[in-house]
């Protein structure tokens, strides 16, 4: 269609969606002829070309009225008049009041699956919004119904706003557009709850009246009705706890978390209930487009179709009710595990909770509120301790550096006070940037660790040396040796290690790479984080025998030594069991490469050394470690240096002797976590497999080695087939 400059009435109303005003100022006229015909002069093939359509428009461009790329044009496939919320009560084809009890327990159940596929990355317009009822809740005079809308409206809208303060959500994880929905602004929270809790005293007490008395013949009628009404009371009751428990998260004061865990716990008693009483609510038929959208009274999957962009249409799968159940569990699983954060006070400790959080794949809402209560408005840890003052005492557990010592000369110094200040007012940002990393998804974490390597690398300063040199002056007996260098280092490492390992869960790696990946962490990286550990822990020791002397001083009493427990040492064990994994399938990966039980790929535009270079090329930006480069690599791992070069069996005995190691030192841990037993999962059967290939099990065969990583995601099970 084209438009001619006229004045013009139109008369043809074509129903386009063109607005009155275009109509009446404009005269269009159907050039499709004209634009077939020149059409036809084009060759196959070729393009027409203008300098504000060119190859980039094209691609980026939709086709119209093409289904598979216009989202307007679903709504043409059905046969049904689509209505909204109003037009509907005028055909009276949706009731605002006397509902029965199945019709609420049904409508009710698929808000819930709309609200978790919402949750789980869709757009509310496709999710939430079908639901009519939750399009205006002031014309329902339904009392339970009006209360459940108002209250599913405030749980996506505090949802919502969480998830945008988090900040650490991806267009794939959660999309925040409202389409201009109100979102029950106009009420309070508390009006909600107070609706919400009239309505439960209501059903509680017609639960009661319905209920079966001692010695009285049972109605049949009545007593579905009692399971209807108890089956309705658990829903709402189950509404108020949720949004209860997200608006104790709005709070500021920690008091507020506990009273969140209290109130999901309460929660979840009543999924089994709801669980079991599904059957009750009325079914949905499936919608004649997908059959994966319930269609059922208050529900239109396309009310909201022209709202959406004109993009490539997203279907959007409503959950079933059975998994919306088992959703909710394990949600409320994960925000009871997010309240446990207030209990973790150090920074290290911190920071474990949220790489173990994070390990589970946990949905963005959990995420969030994780992010939110650790850091409230972005100033203060749970709103009481400040950010510097986290980093200065995780400083001291880790290395005891004499400037944080309160017994230490430098501690009262103001131009050693003003160094140590300046280098935590550095650290904060950084840290707080790592831990709001470990909120984002696991695909996303990779990337973005890559990218916080540089910000960690310009922490590695001169303040070291300038507190030892002051510290030599004061008091000589003492030494600063780079205990604030050792800190930033062990986290760079962690951060590399991390990077690294985080390939494998991911499945990024071709199995003729894994070899200079395990060679890199197990030779490398691993390597210098345990020296880093041992140089913190003798940091300690030296600090803390410098302390035992001066109290032997004041004091002449003897004193009992107790057997001091190592702050580092469960770390300093579990490091080196990750080394000995690390060279035992390093050395297993070039012993199967020397059977040719590796599968290469044909290099013809890039090679092995691109490869390498791409795969660590996040750490150039480091200083130390300095990044180990291809040609180095290629060096330190030249097996032709040994007298005589290993062979295939020899590097199978070596790589069982890792994984005996391992086995050996895990064995050894006291109350041993669930980390350690999935090490010991993949330790022993590889101790085994490599003892039958070093006898030569299987030697002539070519079939390719099976790696599996359901035991550990890391390290694989070794299968020879």
């Amino acid at each position: 269609m084209v438009m001619k400059s006229s004045v013009e009435d139109d008369d043809a109303g074509w129903g386009l969606g063109i607005p009155e005003k275009m109509k009446n100022n404009a005269n269009w006229v159907d050039i499709t002829h004209e634009f077939k015909g020149a059409c036809k002069e084009l060759n196959l093939g070729e393009l027409l070309h203008d300098k504000l359509f060119g190859l980039f428009e094209a691609m980026s461009a939709i086709e119209m009225m093409d289904p598979k790329m216009d989202a307007g044009m679903i709504g043409n496939q059905v046969n049904r008049k689509v209505l909204n919320f109003e037009q509907a009560i005028k055909e009276g084809a949706i009731k605002v009041k006397d509902l029965s009890l199945p019709e609420l327990i049904g409508i009710i159940d698929t808000c819930f699956c709309c609200l978790i596929t919402w949750l789980e990355g869709h757009s509310l317009a496709q999710t939430v919004f079908t639901c009519l009822y939750v399009h205006n809740p002031d014309l329902i005079e339904e009392p339970a119904l009006k209360a459940f809308a108002l209250g599913i409206l405030k749980v996506c809208d505090i949802a919502r706003e969480k998830v945008n303060k988090a900040a650490v959500f991806e267009e794939e994880d959660f999309q925040a557009m409202t389409y201009g929905f109100k979102m029950a602004n106009n009420v309070t929270d508390l009006r909600v709850t107070g609706m919400l809790k009239d309505v439960e005293d209501e059903l509680q007490r017609k639960v009661k009246s319905t209920r079966s008395r001692q010695g009285e013949q049972r109605d049949p009628e009545v007593e579905l009705e009692h399971q209807q009404f108890l089956a309705l009371f658990n829903r709402i009751k189950f509404t108020r706890l949720l949004l209860t428990a997200l608006i104790a998260f709005t709070k500021k004061e920690t008091s507020s978390v506990g009273e969140a865990q209290k109130l999901v716990a309460q929660a979840a008693d009543l999924l089994s209930a709801i669980h079991c009483s599904i059957q009750h609510g009325i079914q949905s038929q499936n919608d004649t487009t997908k059959g994966d959208h319930p269609i059922m009274m208050g529900f239109e999957p396309l009310v909201n179709q022209r709202l959406l962009p004109p993009t490539f249409p997203r279907y959007a799968k409503i959950i079933k009710r059975e998994d919306m159940v088992a959703y909710f569990g394990k949600l409320i699983e994960r925000i009871k595990t997010v309240c446990d954060v207030i209990n973790t006070t150090n920074l290290h400790g911190i920071l474990d909770f949220f790489c173990e959080f994070s390990e589970q794949s946990p949905c963005v809402l959990s995420r969030s509120l994780l992010q939110t209560t650790f850091l409230i408005d972005n100033k203060k840890v749970f709103g009481t301790h400040l950010m510097q003052d986290m980093i200065k005492d995780a400083l001291r557990y880790f290395v005891s550096p004499p400037v944080l010592s309160y017994k230490c000369c430098l501690f009262n110094n103001h131009q050693a006070k003003d160094y140590i200040d300046s280098f935590v007012t550095h650290c904060s940002r950084p840290f707080c940037s790592l831990i709001q990393i470990h909120g984002h998804n696991r695909a996303r974490q990779r990337d973005k660790l890559g990218h916080i390597l540089e910000e960690f690398a310009t922490l590695q300063d001169e303040v070291d040396a300038a507190l030892h040199s002051l510290l030599m002056k004061l008091e000589p007996q003492r030494q600063h040796l780079a205990c604030l260098g050792t800190w930033i280092l062990y986290h760079n490492l962690r951060i590399m290690i991390q990077y690294l390992l985080s390939g494998f869960e991911l499945e990024l790696y071709s199995m003729h790479e894994y070899y200079y990946i395990y060679w890199y962490l197990s030779e490398f990286l691993y390597a210098w984080l345990m020296s880093t550990l041992s140089r913190a822990d003798s940091s300690q020791m030296a600090e803390e025998r410098i302390l035992e002397e001066q109290l032997k001083g004041r004091s002449s009493k003897k004193t009992k030594k107790k057997k001091k427990v190592r702050p580092l040492s469960k770390e300093i064990t579990m490091s080196q069991a990750y080394q000995n994994m690390c060279a035992g399938m390093y050395k297993t990966m070039v012993a199967l490469d020397m059977d040719g039980k590796v599968r290469k790929p044909q290099f013809e535009l890039d090679s092995e050394q691109v490869r390498y270079e791409h795969r660590f090329a996040p750490f150039n930006s480091v200083v130390t470690p300095p990044p180990v480069h291809y040609i180095q690599f290629k060096e330190m791992s030249d097996l032709k240096k040994y007298n005589p070069p290993p062979g295939s069996a020899d590097l199978y005995l070596a790589a069982s002797k890792h994984f005996q190691q391992a086995k050996l030192i895990l064995e050894n841990v006291p109350s041993p976590d669930p980390e350690v037993t999935r090490i010991l999962k993949v330790a022993k059967p590889n101790i085994v497999v490599m003892k039958l290939l070093a006898g030569g099990h299987k030697k002539e065969t070519k079939v390719l080695p099976e790696f599996d990583f359901t035991a550990h995601k890391y390290f694989p099970v070794v299968k020879i087939i």
